[in-house]
């Protein structure tokens, strides 16, 4: 799959096809099967607990404090991967602004917002939605963004979200959980990979300039099924 790195779509929760953008199938380095991996994803291990940490669904108030979190996160991890330039756009009054847009009119379906807190303060971020891949199955929910503040990483609130996440799409139904993310962001692979998440083969390339530059990206797939009880 292609598409243009655009703000509005690293803020938008949901995937959907730009203007200028064409939209393709899901390429695969090899055939797979589906994977049995943990139905309870677990984050990584932190320095401890940090006191009043919570996870909640966002508010339109909180827009704000988001796209600062998106900001910091984002210039992190695409620092080197995509142009000076684009890097540079990733301000928090754009983040923002889609944010604020995406939580006063959200798109139908389960889409969500939820936001880690240390306190009242707003230190990470997860974006749920139906998989918007053509391969996948109605019953399979995407986790289309996850940030934490590098300040306040290291503290469990990565795996907090990640845990709402996946309790919130099993809620409404869904079987299975998919996530893209850059091929050579090893820190947030090892922390789904230790969660239970796996690459099954599907990547797709982004197009990140107007000179035709790609950004690849992976797939990583879990089953978030609750298992069946005996006598079920």
């Amino acid at each position: 799959m292609t598409a243009c790195y655009t703000i509005d779509q690293f803020c938008r929760s949901g995937v959907t096809q730009e203007a200028g953008c064409e939209d393709g199938d899901v390429a695969h380095e090899h055939p797979h099967q589906p994977h049995a991996h943990s139905a309870h994803p677990v984050g990584s291990a932190g320095l401890g607990p940090v006191a009043d940490a919570s996870v909640r669904l966002a508010r339109e108030t909180d827009a704000p404090a988001v796209g600062l979190v998106q900001s910091a996160v984002w210039r992190e991890a695409y620092a080197g991967v995509v142009p000076d330039e684009v890097v540079q756009a990733f301000e928090p009054a754009a983040f923002t602004k889609g944010w604020r847009t995406s939580l006063a009119t959200p798109p139908d379906g389960v889409y969500r917002l939820l936001v880690a807190l240390a306190g009242e303060q707003v230190v990470g971020f997860a974006s749920i939605g139906p998989s918007q891949d053509p391969d996948a199955s109605p019953l399979t929910g995407e986790l289309s963004a996850l940030g934490v503040h590098p300040e306040a990483r290291r503290s469990g609130h990565g795996s907090r979200l990640l845990n709402a996440a996946v309790d919130t799409l099993r809620g409404a139904g869904a079987d299975t959980l998919h996530a893209w993310l850059l091929a050579t962001d090893e820190g947030t692979r090892a922390f789904l990979a230790q969660a239970g998440l796996s690459p099954d083969g599907a990547y797709r390339d982004r197009v990140v300039s107007a000179d035709g530059l790609t950004a690849r990206e992976v797939r990583l797939v879990a089953q978030i099924a609750e298992p069946e009880q005996p006598g079920e």
